[in-house]
């Protein structure tokens, strides 16, 4: 297909890569689904709306991102464990199935930075590096966090006429979870930095700068959500200052450098890279967010000049 900058593909992240040219892009910045259970859905408005409504008024661990067999209850019996098990093994197969495409259409050198959750950020990081990038670093969002939805182990007890519940005070079954893991891969280098830098754009991390406190650290913190657009009906927007600290710490803005995000949703990355002079192209499979995002490109515009690759 002809390569349009700039646009929302709508589509299989794995197709529409596979009609892209090798060695385009110069960054991958994205936040793909977290939950095990995507592989044999169809990852459309009805699936996700399907996720969404299941834990809406449920005791869910996790509210912040759809629903999936990993993370749902139930006893912890075998059956459950070995559900869960496989959902993780899948989880892992589809993650390196994109990643080898996505490697693919990296320039050498290119940096990709692909958001997870703690418990799956290990094999996000694997896979990737199955697929043939090497690993460069984990970097921690410290977000705000929400109240623990851990299981009461004193509560549940004194519910159950235990006398000694009050020995179990202050026993969850859960942490609260406050950060979420960016994991970072590289595509090799040609040789070295120097040479990458020069023939291909790309290497680097801008670590240090005047908007920046001393040396870039790893741990990202103090980013404050905005408000949603009512008609952001995605689930998991991430903070568009925190897309726009990540475009600026992997891709020069004075370059014709491209950012792809083969899992869009509302159009965060788009709207990051647009506003730091940065070209970018996204995919993403459902038709109503790729709506939603085009709307946020058109009533959040600055009116800011995008680079054109020759």
């Amino acid at each position: 297909m002809e390569l349009e900058l700039n646009k929302i593909y709508c589509g299989d992240a794995l197709d529409i890569m596979k009609q892209m040219p090798e060695n385009f892009v110069h960054a991958l910045i994205t936040d793909p689904p977290y939950n095990y259970e995507i592989i044999g859905k169809e990852w459309d408005e009805k699936e996700s709306n399907r996720r969404i409504n299941r834990v809406k008024d449920s005791k869910t661990l996790v509210k912040n991102i759809p629903y999936g067999s990993g993370l749902a209850g139930g006893v912890r019996n075998k059956r459950w464990y070995e559900k869960n098990r496989n959902n993780i093994v899948s989880y892992h197969k589809w993650i390196y199935t994109w990643g080898k495409e996505a490697y693919r259409v990296m320039r050498p050198g290119a940096i990709a930075m692909v958001f997870n959750s703690s418990r799956t950020s290990a094999h996000v990081q694997v896979a990737l590096e199955e697929a043939g990038f090497y690993a460069r670093d984990m970097i921690v969002w410290r977000r705000n966090s929400g109240i623990p939805k851990g299981l009461n182990m004193s509560s549940q007890l004194k519910r159950k006429g235990r006398i000694d519940y009050e020995k179990w005070d202050g026993w969850y079954s859960a942490l609260r979870n406050e950060w979420e893991g960016i994991t970072v891969v590289q595509k090799p280098l040609v040789n070295n930095y120097t040479n990458t830098l020069i023939k291909y754009q790309t290497g680097l991390f801008h670590a240090k700068g005047p908007e920046i406190n001393g040396f870039q650290s790893n741990i990202i913190e103090n980013i404050h959500r905005e408000m949603k657009d009512d008609f952001n009906t995605h689930p998991t927007v991430k903070p568009l200052a925190l897309i726009e600290k990540l475009v600026k710490l992997i891709t020069p803005t004075n370059s014709n450098n491209i950012v792809l995000d083969p899992f869009m949703g509302s159009g965060t990355t788009a709207l990051a890279a647009r506003n730091n002079h940065v070209n970018w192209i996204g995919i993403e499979i459902n038709k109503h967010y790729i709506d939603i995002a085009n709307k946020r490109l058109h009533t959040k515009a600055k009116n800011l000049y995008l680079y054109n690759t020759p």
